[in-house]
């Protein structure tokens, strides 16, 4: 495959217009809805068998109805309901069809009638006399506005209690022309690449863009946030992982989500798990009382809000600055981030050893980014070999960086290096020759999950021969990782494996990302190569940058989120990579 990928042609030149229009090819209003970049309002198809019990379409008709619903924090889509039904009727009271969808404009009717932004917060829908805008409020009120010669349109101005307001208007064309010229500037930044991936980048950067949100209390700060359902806010893994990708068209933007992830260290220097709308999300006080009556319930220690266990993500902050740093150079902005990682990276030694070997353990599920993985069945804290590769690879990333723009900023590069050399040596001190994998352990107790952190060591560049070439093998193994689409985050050998529970089985594009820099740090570019362009092959064949996929189908699985920040962003990063390297 990777020979045949490898000869496409990268495409030169294509205008923003183009872009948009691969983009919405990808627009079907139930897996990518209809937004606008900083807009917290969605746009989706009703539910056509609702619709269809009123009488509003005839079975087996393209769907006529449209939903809106806002973007919260910690709210379910269900939960932010502002019009369950939104409809555009000819002269005859007939519903016009949805025909067509493109990142500005929602067509009706082959054009008849379009929805679109009216700014941030506001939609309008506008067409020629004679038609008429219904729509229905959860609450069960009906509104019904006939468009006249004098006022073809109408604007819907949604509130913050996700009320609605509506006023006639004459600036239908306006919005359009703006929420279009919004959009075509958008694309015109859209990185280009190999002509078999651009279509999906295309889409992948609209999901980009429609995922921006403004936070407030954070001034203009635009986040890049997972998915605008269920996941607003600035999570610190994902910030790094989205400004991967955003660093190819829009390196401002990419430096953006690492301040917001940076702008809130605790007095000791431990980064938020989360930051959002409302605050962060740092230690287990921060979490909603449900769950932590949840985790009180099921016996857990980690529930006692009296002794709040912190709550962050994995270490690969200084990783992430270098990548971005790749592309546009920005000296003081890069000494004042690297303060902080510093005290970050300090902090894992001091405050997260918790049974002070000189390792530091995960005291909490959330903080490894892998909540649901079978290495937290066991009691915690839990010593995983993922998070010595991500301190090792940091403390190398910030020696590296640390020369490059002083260690005023970054520390000493050989006090990193050494640290590093000691996090490895014990890392090293979790392979298992037998089993030949690296094990965490469950507060000291070897687990026997064969998960996809014990890949992770990759990251070093500096396994022995033999470690290395077991590793390789596991991946190249039928019965365990070399399954139809790789890789898989639980071996199908291992009893917990499960092809569609989150971190149990599927894959994820951001473990994959990851092992191919890790193979690439190793020494094996082949390898890496061919999974990178294995996993923009799911993406495709999956039908977009899923949250995760079934890797025995390649399909997304039942319960990912679709639209993804992170699987978007790394999936234009390794289009980007994968184009270059084939034009070379």
């Amino acid at each position: 495959m990777a020979g045949r990928a490898g000869a496409q042609r990268r495409i030169e030149t294509m205008d923003a217009s183009a872009l948009a229009g691969l983009a919405g090819r990808h627009l079907d209003l139930v897996q990518a809805p209809f937004t606008l970049p900083r807009s917290r309002v969605l746009v989706f198809r009703a539910d056509r068998a609702a619709v269809e019990a009123r009488g509003g379409v005839g079975a087996g008709a393209p769907a006529s109805a449209v939903r809106v619903h806002t973007s919260e924090y910690e709210r379910r889509l269900d939960d932010c309901r502002v019009i369950d039904e939104l409809t555009v009727r000819d002269a005859s009271g007939l519903a016009l069809p949805v025909t067509g969808v493109l990142p500005h404009a929602i067509e009706f009717g082959d054009g008849a009638a379009t929805l679109t932004f009216a700014g941030a917060g506001a939609l309008s829908v506008g067409g020629g006399a004679g038609l008429s805008v219904e729509w229905t409020t959860p609450d069960g009120e009906s509104t019904r506005v006939e468009l006249a010669p004098e006022a073809p349109s109408v604007r819907l101005h949604v509130a913050a209690d996700r009320g609605v307001r509506h006023e006639a208007s004459t600036s239908h064309r306006d919005d359009l022309a703006g929420t279009e010229g919004l959009w075509l500037d958008w694309f015109a930044k859209c990185p280009l690449v190999r002509d078999d991936l651009q279509q999906m980048a295309a889409f992948c950067w609209w999901v980009l863009g429609a995922n921006i949100v403004e936070l407030p209390g954070l001034g203009d700060a635009r986040g890049v946030v997972p998915s605008k359902v269920g996941y607003v806010g600035v999570w610190q893994w994902d910030a790094y992982f989205i400004a991967m990708g955003l660093r190819h068209g829009d390196p401002e933007l990419a430096r953006e989500q690492l301040e917001i992830a940076f702008r809130f260290p605790s007095e000791n220097g431990q980064l938020p798990d989360v930051v959002h709308e409302e605050g962060v999300l740092a230690t287990s006080d921060d979490l909603p009382q449900a769950d932590r009556d949840r985790l009180r319930r099921a016996g857990s220690q980690i529930a006692d809000p009296n002794a709040p266990v912190p709550l962050t993500k994995p270490p690969l902050a200084a990783w992430a600055l270098g990548k971005v740093l790749e592309v546009e150079d920005a000296p003081e902005w890069a000494e004042r981030q690297l303060a902080v990682i510093r005290r970050s990276q300090d902090w894992w030694f001091s405050g997260s050893d918790l049974d002070g070997d000189g390792m530091p353990e995960y005291g909490h599920p959330y903080s490894s980014g892998l909540d649901d993985s079978p290495i937290f069945d066991g009691p915690l804290p839990t010593t995983a070999p993922d998070l010595g590769a991500y301190l090792v690879l940091q403390d190398l990333e910030l020696a590296r960086l640390a020369e490059r723009y002083g260690a005023d900023a970054a520390g000493d590069p050989a006090a990193h290096r050494s640290r590093a050399a000691r996090t490895l040596e014990l890392l090293l001190g979790m392979w298992d020759e037998a089993s030949g994998r690296f094990e965490a352990r469950a507060a000291g107790e070897a687990v026997a999950s064969d998960a996809i952190v014990g890949f992770m060591p990759l990251l070093t560049g500096a396994l022995p021969e033999p470690v290395l070439a077991a590793l390789v093998e596991a991946l190249g193994d039928p019965e365990r990782y070399a399954l139809p689409w790789s890789v898989p985050t639980v071996s199908a050998a291992d009893p917990d494996f499960s092809a569609t529970r989150m971190w149990r089985g599927p894959v994820w594009v951001n473990t994959n990302r990851l092992i191919v820099e890790g193979l690439r740090a190793s020494g094996r570019e082949d390898l890496a190569h061919d999974l990178a362009e294995r996993t923009v092959a799911l993406v495709v064949h999956g039908g977009g940058p899923h949250e995760y996929f079934n890797p025995l189908t390649g399909e997304k699985a039942p319960t990912a989120t679709t639209a993804f920040g992170w699987s978007a962003a790394l999936f234009i990063d390794l289009a980007v990579e994968l184009s270059e390297s084939s034009a070379e």
